[in-house]
């Protein structure tokens, strides 16, 4: 009896155990071992999750953008699933990451929600998410070969400068949100915080290459089945054509 199909494979599985591994460990420090803020108290807990889900969320578009614009140029298969992929991972933490700033926003600003510039430009970014996978899936009905992907792909490209947008708009805009905490040449947290920090990113990093790891296979097998579909749509309709002119 033949094995299940499955996308998992051992490094998949060793970075599933690693990425379990570093959430016990993250939770551990976020929720008990990280002192509490001076000024932020208990609240500042959330930005162990809110800011790795946001730097995770930018790389994926940058991943998106780069995929779309190779796809453009080679139209190559796995560049169109790698970029499909990194969206749909990229989405959900986007989504993550605006949820729990709304979360962090109540104690902090007294408001789950203002239209902040950093705000209202990852909202944006949200929105251009769903707009390239739901370009994507009419691409892929339509049926006409040489509009595949295309407006999808062009969604792609603007997805990474709307990252440069995100990532200074509380530099060119009056905002709410503090400037940046730790790519500063001086950083504004030390100690136990920074690594809570820094761990919570590099958790959230081995989520995000799990789950594209796996949205990419998965991606992959959808679109040998559509090809293989598509062939035997052909091979039909031909045999129909020989079938209808034999009868004349």
């Amino acid at each position: 009896m033949s094995a299940p199909p499955t996308t998992a494979s051992r490094a998949t599985r060793a970075i599933g155990g690693l990425s379990l591994a570093g959430l016990a460990l993250l939770l551990g420090y976020a929720l008990w071992w990280s002192p509490p803020d001076v000024v932020q108290k208990d609240s500042v807990r959330i930005m162990y999750v809110h800011v790795p889900t946001a730097i995770v969320a930018f790389s994926a578009c940058a991943i998106t953008t780069l995929a779309s614009g190779m796809w453009l140029r080679r139209r190559s298969e796995g560049w169109w699933v790698l970029g499909g992929a990194s969206a749909e991972v990229g989405l959900l933490f986007t989504g993550a990451c605006l949820v729990t700033g709304s979360i962090w926003g109540r104690p902090t600003w007294g408001t789950y929600w203002d239209w902040d510039p950093r705000i209202t430009s990852t909202t944006l970014l949200f929105i251009l998410l769903v707009g390239f996978l739901a370009l994507r899936r009419v691409d892929n009905e339509s049926g006409i070969a040489a509009q595949r992907g295309m407006r999808a792909a062009i969604v792609g490209l603007l997805l990474f400068p709307n990252v440069v947008i995100v990532h200074y708009s509380v530099d060119w805009w009056r905002s709410l949100h503090q400037p940046a905490t730790i790519t500063r040449l001086d950083p504004t947290i030390e100690g136990e915080m920074l690594f809570t920090l820094m761990l919570g990113i590099v958790v959230f990093a081995l989520v995000f290459a799990w789950l594209l790891v796996h949205r990419f296979r998965l991606g992959w097998l959808e679109e040998r089945v559509r090809a293989t579909g598509l062939d035997a749509a052909i091979v039909e309709r031909r045999a129909e054509a020989d079938l209808a002119g034999r009868a004349r």
